[in-house]
């Protein structure tokens, strides 16, 4: 199949360009926003007035530094080293996903603490807004021609600028279909069957974990990382403990629901 060559410039307002890939970030909190507040009301969550935007502040505020900082540390620490003002250059991509949850949750912790909110199930609600917001940045992945896949002969194999002359798989729409529209599907289901607090966010790691693991059998290894220990990728090491906290966070909540 023919890579569809997509302007990463959506329009110019002056010497500003807006990008596809900062787009389909704005997309995702735009969406999770009013996930958030659906949820809300369906779990008796008490976020009164402002205090919903302020949530998502935090939220995204935590992701962004998070997922920058933690793209910069693990994955391009020696460039970034010898180029410091490109940390700030977040539109040209560059984001890590384990970096951003481990922002989100400490965004989380502090606005919860701050305002008297239970943990565990805002933390629940907030991750079952969060797989359109993947979705949408693997979309953004996609258009920005990044991130491919490795070489195939499946019919839907795309030859990416930059990439070779082979075809590539296009690992990006597999991210996007299973951790933004399956993920958040499963997400959905648990809330709406009123699990223990806890349980939401616990199956949001392990279904992450298991899928973006999955995928990375599929994708590209970073070129200046490569496969790591044992042939896994960065990717796949960083799911694991995911998946391992997931298993044991859905036990641990199960059996506190059924106790309370």
């Amino acid at each position: 199949m023919t890579y569809p060559q997509i302007d990463p410039v959506i329009f110019h307002l002056g010497p500003l360009a807006v990008r596809w890939y900062g787009f389909m970030y704005l997309v995702g909190f735009v969406a999770g926003y009013f996930i958030i507040r659906r949820l809300a009301r369906l779990r008796n969550l008490p976020l009164k007035g402002e205090e919903l935007s302020d949530l998502l502040f935090y939220a995204v505020l935590g992701v962004i530094l998070g997922a920058r900082l933690g793209y910069t540390l693990i994955y391009n620490l020696s460039y970034y080293l010898q180029h410091p003002l490109e940390i700030f250059a977040v539109w040209e991509g560059g984001m890590s996903f384990h970096g951003g949850l481990i922002g989100v949750i400490v965004g989380t912790i502090l606005f919860c603490r701050k305002k008297g909110l239970p943990i565990l199930l805002t933390g629940d609600i907030l991750v079952s807004a969060a797989p359109i917001g993947l979705g949408c940045g693997r979309i953004g992945n996609f258009i920005n021609g990044e991130l491919w896949g490795r070489v195939t002969d499946v019919p839907w194999g795309m030859v990416f600028p930059g990439a070779g002359a082979a075809p590539r798989h296009p690992s990006q729409l597999y991210e996007a279909f299973l951790e933004g529209g399956v993920l958040f599907l499963i997400l959905w289901i648990l809330q709406h069957r009123k699990v223990p607090a806890g349980v939401p966010m616990a199956a949001f790691f392990l279904f992450y974990g298991v899928f973006r693991f999955s995928v990375e059998f599929f994708r590209q290894p970073d070129a200046h990382l490569g496969f790591l220990w044992a042939g896994a990728s960065m990717g796949q090491l960083l799911s694991l403990p995911m998946i391992l906290l997931g298993i044991a966070g859905i036990v641990v909540f199960a059996r506190r629901g059924k106790k309370g």
